[in-house]
């Protein structure tokens, strides 16, 4: 009988890789094989090493223990230029292009083909950018500048300037987190594609339906250890949750049953010139309301206008009966407005400040004496807090930066908490955190509510506002489209509200 051939080693492959940061353990013992012509999902709650694993496979970090291997054969990656000459690239959620150079030039930089004298030789430039596009089945123009560019095309960008580089590992890392579904739909499709042509791709995401549609097989890792590799066939999404956090989640959404009270926030006819109009609703004591809606439809720009860090035209907010002053964020924190906002590193913390500074910027004048703040004092309240919070972090002076995004989102909550607010203003509260940390802060919020705060929360994952919410209120195009109660609330009756439909008329 003829001998079957050996089999085909894998493109890239870590072997028992372990990192430490100086008493924390990233990885521990991990083994990952991509192979060609497959998706391999990664997933794993927030600290569970993903991070340490993707700057080992691109160069970054270079592993205490175990190696990497390309091909079957050990490879040293000294720097990121290392892993990129071996073939590998990584697509961050946020890519980093030039703005002000063009999408070719961005695509080629430092590798543009040169005509005579030595000049940059643009037809060649641009029609080698127009072959790359066609491959991707995607059309930019290679003229246009990448300032103004989507993110969608950006990365879009990053994955031609891959294949340019005839890059046989792609690792996507958490690349849907700001895309619409039109452009998650044509990432895919790309994905798909580059699969097909015998591409190992590395996929991490939280979306577990992103997962189940996209790929082949998923690695689970959990607080630096590698748990299990399996085909997407033989998993559920509650199998692979088990896996990630080592126990079940009875509940990922532990909302209470309360009674609410008097109405603690108005909001009446909130109208801004192109972005929204004549919204009205109430938020009472111990109440959820959350502001569903497609991407686009404003509710993210009537709560920073409620705020205050949004101007608005016409109407006026209250808070326990009194007009609220419009365009005075300090004014809103003043009558007991606290916001979160959607995006934590931008607008709700100063990430190269300590963990303790950021949970207690809110109330430095209240815990200042003669207009001196203590540094006891500040360590006091950030160490309650956080522990309120259950934050994980090495140590209160460690910066914030360095905390992985769900315990990011416990110091920004710690923060505006610590004010001891009437109203609690959420946007997107759970966004590109883990599944487990997402329970947490699903219990926090449903435990804030039964204290009798009034919690107003924007979400756009449709299981999130159906499994938190007392009431939901469905905006279109600017506009509060439908309001439905808890029991009323089906995902069909918010999807036909966001997409200015009537369900009756179905």
């Amino acid at each position: 009988m003829a001998q079957e051939p050996p089999p085909v080693p894998p493109p890239l492959a870590l072997v028992g890789a372990a990192k430490s940061f100086g008493a924390v353990k990233a990885l521990q013992g991990v083994s990952l094989e991509l192979r060609a012509g497959e998706i391999h999902a990664l997933c794993g709650e927030n600290g569970a090493g993903k991070s340490t694993l993707v700057k080992m496979i691109a160069g970054v970090h270079r592993p205490d223990e175990g190696h990497v291997e390309v091909d079957g054969a050990p490879i040293e990656f000294a720097r990121p230029a290392d892993a990129q000459q071996a073939g590998v690239a990584v697509i961050y959620q946020e890519p980093t292009l030039f703005p002000d150079l063009s999408v070719a030039e961005n695509i080629f930089m430092g590798r543009q083909p040169l005509a005579r004298g030595r000049r940059i030789d643009r037809p060649a430039m641009h029609a080698a950018t127009e072959a790359l596009f066609a491959r991707l089945g995607v059309h930019i123009d290679p003229a246009r500048p990448a300032k103004g560019l989507s993110i969608a095309d950006q990365q879009l960008i990053e994955i031609a300037k891959a294949l340019s580089l005839q890059a046989r590992v792609l690792v996507m890392d958490e690349p849907t987190a700001a895309l619409s579904g039109v452009e998650v739909e044509r990432l895919f499709t790309v994905a798909r594609s580059l699969r097909d042509s015998g591409a190992a791709i590395l996929f991490i995401s939280h979306r577990f339906d992103e997962v189940f549609d996209l790929c082949d097989r998923i690695t689970v890792m959990r607080d630096g250890r590698y748990i299990s590799t399996d085909p997407v066939a033989e998993l559920t999404v509650d199998a692979v949750v088990r896996k990630m956090v080592g126990r079940d989640i009875a509940a990922l959404f532990p909302k209470q049953d309360t009674e609410p009270g008097e109405v603690v926030l108005e909001v009446e006819g909130l109208t801004r010139t192109g972005v929204f109009s004549d919204v009205g609703f109430t938020v009472r004591a111990g109440e959820i309301v959350a502001l569903a809606g497609l991407v686009g439809a404003g509710r993210s720009e009537v709560v920073r206008a409620v705020f205050g860090v949004d101007p608005y035209d016409s109407g006026r907010v209250l808070v326990n009966g009194r007009p609220l002053r419009k365009g005075r964020p300090a004014a809103a924190m003043a009558a007991g407005i606290a916001l979160v906002p959607e995006d934590r590193r931008q607008q709700g913390l100063v990430m190269e400040l300590s963990v303790e500074r950021n949970a207690t910027l809110t109330r430095r004048w209240a815990l200042s004496r003669f207009g001196w703040l203590r540094r006891s004092t500040e360590e006091r309240t950030a160490r309650e807090w956080t522990r309120r919070m259950q934050v994980k972090a090495g140590s209160l002076s460690d910066a914030v930066a360095t905390l992985s995004g769900g315990n990011q989102q416990k110091v920004v909550l710690a923060k505006w908490l610590s004010t001891d607010p009437a109203v609690l203003i959420v946007d997107e509260p759970t966004r590109g955190i883990d599944v487990g940390t997402k329970s947490e802060v699903h219990r926090l919020l449903s435990e804030l509510a039964g204290r009798g705060l009034a919690v107003v929360m924007v979400s756009s994952e449709l299981p999130e506002v159906l499994g938190m919410a007392d009431r939901i209120l469905v905006m279109h195009e600017g506009r509060v489209s439908a309001e439905l109660s808890r029991a009323q609330a089906t995902e069909e009756s918010v999807m036909y509200a966001a997409t200015g439909q009537r369900e009756d008329a179905a």
